[in-house]
């Protein structure tokens, strides 16, 4: 039992020390931005998130203290020292993103150890902030309880519809054109192209719904599970909790004692205040979950029927032999084209180009699964 005890022990003190590096090197890169920041408002959050993580800092060394182990020597990392140099060179603004990077893979750090405190929802409402001072310098904020509405930046464009809409349709038609070629290239005749191209298309349209269904269902359970903890965390730390809210206005640009304002007039509603925190510091909107499942079930099957049919449109019209290969092949053509004319809604580049990039890629898929069928087809027969 002792050798147990003394290993957890020393475990923990290992533990301990690592935090504490962290958190020292986070409170002297915070201290270089705020040195290298000409923004008052922001050079004044910078130095609060380094006082915050000054904080952080004594937690572990009073743990380690109470463990038996003290005047620990810090050497900064040659990570903080880079980003401090970079920072006084180029500015704030130019490591900003890699600061907010890694604070948002580091805002869960210390959720699996039960002895960090409220240093867990701390640190997410950290990675929160610096990733509002990312979205600009000062953007413009609307004050009092519009601001938990006014503030999603975590919500999705419909750019993002139509682009999920353009590639499901995609997945269809390119998927079954290859797969008719295959079976093309083995010799099938033009009844076992149709059942095979009818079956791809109901398979693949069914594996993407319940592919689509399973990631949203999932999807609104985490957001469902992480907002109660956030609610938990108000409801328990609700002092820290306004603390972070005043420092993520802050970091859009509000000054220390607005933000504070606003930070408190929000406390009074705690339903916004939950709403405002899942937004910032979870990236998840409230309102929306990630979406109906069903419906994007169903959408996702919808979309990926209509770009499974056209291949398969010359065997369900009765066509035969080489007439129907070639009208599959050239009806396909033209939807890679139309497909890769929308792609260059969201992409920057000609629609002259996207076709004939989305042509020439589906074209070369289903060449090589038409001799893949062929060589198939020969060693069978």
């Amino acid at each position: 039992m002792g050798t147990e005890k003394d290993i957890s022990s020393t475990q923990d003190v290992e533990r301990y020390k690592e935090n504490l590096r962290d958190e020292v090197d986070g409170a002297a890169l915070y201290a270089a931005l705020a040195a290298a920041e000409v923004d008052p408002v922001r050079k004044d959050l910078f130095l609060q998130l380094a006082e915050a993580e000054s904080r952080h800092a004594e937690f572990w060394r009073k743990k380690l203290a109470a463990l038996g182990v003290q005047d620990i020597e810090h050497v900064p990392s040659l990570r903080m020292r880079v980003l401090a140099r970079l920072a006084r060179r180029f500015g704030p603004s130019f490591v900003l993103p890699s600061i907010a990077e890694a604070e948002f893979a580091d805002r869960d750090k210390y959720s699996r150890q039960s002895d960090a405190g409220t240093l867990s929802a701390e640190e997410r409402g950290h990675a929160a902030v610096v990733n509002a001072a990312l979205q600009g310098d000062r953007p413009s904020v609307s004050i009092g309880a519009d601001i938990a509405r006014a503030e999603r930046w975590h919500r999705g464009a419909s750019g993002n519809s139509l682009r999920a809409a353009v590639l499901g349709a995609n997945d269809g038609l390119v998927s079954n054109f290859c797969l008719l070629m295959g079976v093309a290239g083995a010799g099938v005749g033009s009844r076992g192209i149709l059942l095979t191209g009818l079956a791809g298309l109901l398979a693949g349209a069914s594996s993407m719904a319940l592919g689509e269904w399973l990631s949203v269902t999932n999807s609104r359970e985490l957001a469902r599970t992480q907002i109660a903890r956030e609610r938990m965390e108000l409801e328990q730390t609700p002092d820290s909790e306004q603390k972070e809210l005043a420092l993520i206005y802050q970091a859009k640009g509000l000054g220390r004692e607005e933000a504070q304002r606003v930070a408190a007039d929000l406390m009074q509603d705690k339903q916004a205040a939950l709403d405002t925190l899942a937004r910032e510091e979870l990236g998840i909107d409230p309102a929306q979950l990630g979406g109906n499942p069903w419906t994007a079930a169903s959408m996702s099957f919808a979309l990926f029927v209509v770009g499974a049919v056209f291949p398969v449109v010359p065997f369900i019209i009765g066509t035969h032999g080489f007439t129907a290969v070639g009208l599959c092949i050239g009806l396909s053509i033209l939807a890679l084209a139309g497909i890769g004319m929308a792609t260059s809604l969201f992409n920057g580049r000609s629609a002259w180009f996207s076709a004939a990039r989305q042509v020439v890629i589906g074209c070369v898929a289903a060449a090589v699964t038409y001799g893949v069928g062929a060589l198939i087809g020969v060693s069978l027969s």
